[in-house]
């Protein structure tokens, strides 16, 4: 039974990650989490890929020059299950704080857009992955399955994660509300590439993404948001075109209220820190009594969603071939209703 009378503080966070560097991603993270434990927030949200870093370089040149990135990202990216996983999931137990964490996750080599959400106590509830990687991404990581649009109990309620431009996703938005979400990270890298040109890439669309989430499902949104500072430029940014390109700041983190009220003041968009903000999920039952899309504002009768939520498999083991039995049929009737879940009438 969803309980709607839990109130607590969150945490987003606004800040450069360490580049390419998997230990100084993960002491970093640790000590934003602790930074937010301090201050009273029992959940703090990480953008996009944060541990090693937004892969900028996909965004910036030729398949030849990106090509002395790849092998360095993926061995500084983030295996599930790993120590270093590990080290989060104890940091969130002793610091006593939630972690929705963004991360290049690697497996069996191929690398995916992950995300997870570790509780209080350090057991991990969800990891999942990109659904469907955007524009040049695709290049660099995997999709996702069904399995990875999910909302699950936690401590702080039902908690679902998605990234940047899964927001637009109308499809993909429903199924989770389906799901009764009540707290929902919106993982961003930063929005400066491309400043001021005309593409949908701003902090405008994103922004509007986040609230509009926010609203069209009810939720609370957490929006953390990456920062480009002089360390990414320096790494990727080789050429005064590639520095206009990718340049300094793009920090656009917020949270939002189930009614797309902004709940914390924004940081300049070239300042690292974390947003605060106080939950109190009563808002969520005033803002569906105006509009509940998966409720009462729904028309099934008229729209419906298919939702394949099954993981894929990319390796199924053939069935065993058993030999005949020889029991009798009464014998074979009993076996048969003993291993069925169907009973027998």
């Amino acid at each position: 039974m969803t309980d709607y009378t839990k109130t607590f503080r969150a945490a987003a966070v606004q800040a450069e990650p360490v580049w390419n560097n998997l230990r100084g991603g993960i002491d970093k993270t640790i000590a934003l989490a602790t930074e937010a434990a301090k201050n009273g927030a029992e959940i703090i949200a990480f953008p996009e890929t944060w541990i090693p870093g937004y892969p900028w370089f996909l965004w910036l040149d030729s398949v030849a020059w990106q090509s002395q990135f790849v092998v360095p990202y993926a061995q500084n990216s983030l295996e599930v299950g790993s120590a270093e996983f590990t080290r989060l999931e104890d940091a969130a137990r002793s610091l006593g704080i939630a972690i929705a964490l963004g991360y290049s996750e690697r497996d069996h080599g191929s690398l995916y857009m992950g995300q997870a959400h570790i509780d209080k106590d350090g057991t991990t509830r969800i990891t999942r992955r990109k659904l469907k990687p955007t524009h040049v991404e695709r290049a660099h990581f995997g999709e996702g399955d069904g399995s990875d649009v999910v909302v699950v109990d936690s401590e702080l309620g039902r908690v679902g994660s998605l990234c940047c431009w899964e927001h637009i996703q109308p499809l993909t938005k429903y199924a989770m509300f389906s799901q009764d979400e009540q707290l929902h990270v919106a993982a961003w890298p930063s929005f400066s590439i491309f400043e001021g040109a005309v593409h949908a890439l701003g902090p405008e669309v994103n922004t509007a993404a986040a609230q509009q989430y926010a609203v069209e499902g009810q939720v609370f949104v957490l929006s953390p948001c990456g920062i480009i500072g002089e360390a990414a430029q320096a790494l990727f940014a080789n050429s005064e075109q590639k520095r206009q390109f990718l340049s300094l700041g793009g920090g656009h983190a917020r949270i939002y209220g189930p009614d797309g009220r902004s709940l914390a003041t924004p940081l300049a968009q070239t300042e690292e820190g974390i947003l605060y903000a106080d939950i109190d999920y009563g808002a969520i039952l005033a803002a569906k009594n105006a509009a509940d899309p998966v409720g009462h504002y729904s028309r099934p009768d008229v729209f419906t969603l298919q939702f394949e939520r099954a993981r894929n498999h990319k390796v199924s083991p053939r069935p065993a071939v058993t030999a005949p039995s020889l029991l009798p049929d009464a014998a074979l009737a009993e076996e048969a209703a003993a291993s069925s879940d169907v009973e027998l009438l």
